[in-house]
């Protein structure tokens, strides 16, 4: 999701470089003066009294959590996938986990780790696991794969939040599309939203369906079932600039309800009345029960390349979140992270709700480089998603 320097295979890689972009427009922003999305965050009063909330939580983090084994095992025999980002999962039938990608690299490996240049890239792809067997799933053909959603004319389509819909017949998919507007590097756009409809049993695309993009909010950041309603969190991205929104429907299908936004007291259906809940939230998040309220999962994006994952408590899915913890620092980013590469960054850390055990949650998160022409061929473990087991403890009450 970010951008770096000319593409080796622009015509491919190119998207990467895109994603590496947002990221280092944030550290032009910072740079200038203008102020943290948190520091611009209007102050939460009014806050409903739930144990989540009333709780003083401590975290002890545990790395290399599954399945990231597995998919780094995976991964090196170049045979499918081998690597990619965003990293949403969903519960399938039959036993199955589908994992989401964004931007993806097919096989092969080389012996010594590295990639060839010529090897396969496509901007978004499924990985399916049941128990210790994995395999990729993309558009195209064996000789010739393609993304899962094809990129439309002088675009493309990333993958956010998923769920399934219609008593699990269907997986939906938040499909974000980009635009470039010229032939700079720099010459490229959010575009609109979508929901990607495929067939839970065979995952092949039904349907490709335009959802709300009006008020320059990106709703793919999660989906969250509760109750009678699915919640969808956006985030509205203005480089280092931030802010979580909340909309929500009835049911479980995005395509078919009335949409509602979170205007701050109520809902409203007019898309424009949705209200800034959180600033200093990454494009994917994540907001899921937790006892009596809500955790809210992300890297924090008041600062440039942070290395910090956070998690923000709720009595209500809407906010206000507050009391932040640390959860976790990610280990190889930056000059002295375990690459001992500048370039290497990490974002978009979020839960997988499904996948949790007791009070564990498990947490991904997305490694890069801002030289993905080097660094993304010449190594293939950093392109790939990181797990984390943190385990929230109470350490008293406010």
């Amino acid at each position: 999701m970010i951008a770096g320097g000319i593409s080796v295979r622009a015509n491919k890689s190119q998207p990467i470089n895109r994603r590496l972009g947002i990221a280092a427009a944030a550290l032009v922003l910072v740079a200038t003066g203008i102020p943290s999305a948190q520091a611009a965050e209007p102050e939460a009063v009014g806050a409903v009294q739930c144990d989540a909330v009333r709780t003083d939580w401590t975290a002890q983090a545990k790395p290399q959590a599954d399945p990231e084994s597995l998919l780094n095992a995976y991964s090196n025999t170049g045979k499918g996938w081998t690597g990619g980002d965003s990293t949403y999962s969903v519960k399938l039938s039959g036993g199955r986990t589908a994992w989401i990608f964004s931007d993806t690299f097919l096989g092969p490996v080389n012996p010594d780790g590295s990639r060839p240049t010529t090897t396969p890239f496509i901007n978004n792809s499924f990985v399916v696991q049941r128990g210790d067997a994995v395999k990729t799933v993309t558009g195209g053909t064996a000789a010739d794969p393609t993304a899962l959603v094809p990129p439309p004319d002088n675009g493309w389509y990333w993958f956010g939040a998923a769920a399934t819909s219609n008593s699990g017949r269907n997986l939906d998919v938040v499909a974000i599309r980009f635009e470039k507007t010229g032939p700079g590097q720099w010459d490229w756009r959010w575009h609109s939203n979508y929901l990607a409809r495929f067939d839970s049993a065979s995952l092949k695309l039904q349907k490709l369906i335009p959802i709300p993009s009006a008020a320059n909010v990106q709703w793919s950041a999660w989906l969250q079932r509760d109750g009678e309603y699915t919640y969808v969190y956006g985030v509205e991205d203005l480089g280092s600039l931030k802010f979580q929104h909340v909309a929500r429907v009835r049911g479980d299908d995005l395509a078919a309800a009335r949409w509602e936004y979170w205007t701050g007291i109520g809902w409203s259906p007019d898309e424009h009345a949705s209200v800034r809940v959180l600033g200093g939230v990454a494009n994917e998040h994540s907001v899921t029960r937790w006892g009596d309220g809500y955790v809210l999962v992300t890297h924090d994006t008041t600062e440039p390349f942070s290395r910090r994952v956070l998690g923000y408590f709720s009595c209500s899915p809407t906010g206000p979140f507050v009391n932040p913890v640390e959860l976790y620092q990610t280990p190889e980013t930056g000059a002295y992270g375990s690459y001992g590469d500048g370039d290497i960054i990490t974002y978009n850390s979020h839960d997988h709700p499904d996948l949790r055990s007791g009070n564990t949650l498990l947490v991904s998160y997305n490694v890069n480089s801002l030289d993905p022409n080097d660094d993304l061929y010449a190594d293939v473990s950093i392109y790939r998603p990181r797990f984390v087991g943190v385990t929230l403890t109470a350490a008293g009450t406010r």
